[in-house]
């Protein structure tokens, strides 16, 4: 599995779309592996989906996304844990383990939620 964790410095960011960098991992059998990492493109609707999918991604990590961005990955059989704090190689590590934990998304784009980048 591949799974991409929106990174700002070594902790989850909490924006999927604005965060500093994406770091990819290949977690197998339990074990994790860093694979790279890349600066995101500029923030654009339905862009962050399609070029995880370009990558090969099956799960992505990060504090906070839009619920329109989440319908996006879902529709391409991405899965997309929100909710994640903390640092991100213990976030991948809990992933292979089964023990993650996810909480309310920190970024909900209905002017509702604790989002301040609008």
């Amino acid at each position: 599995m591949k799974v991409a964790v929106a990174a700002d410095g070594d902790v989850v960011s909490p924006h999927f779309g604005r965060c500093g960098r994406f770091r990819f991992y290949e977690v197998e059998g339990g074990e994790v592996r860093f694979v790279g990492e890349e600066t995101p493109p500029s923030h654009a609707p339905g862009l962050l989906p399609r070029l995880m999918k370009e990558r090969g991604v099956d799960v992505v990590i990060c504090g906070g996304m839009g619920p329109r961005a989440v319908a996006f990955f879902e529709q391409l059989g991405i899965k997309v844990y929100t909710g994640v704090s903390g640092g991100v190689e213990a976030a991948v590590e809990a992933l292979a383990k089964g023990t993650l934990t996810t909480g309310e998304s920190t970024c909900d784009h209905d002017g509702f939620g604790p989002c301040t980048h609008h």
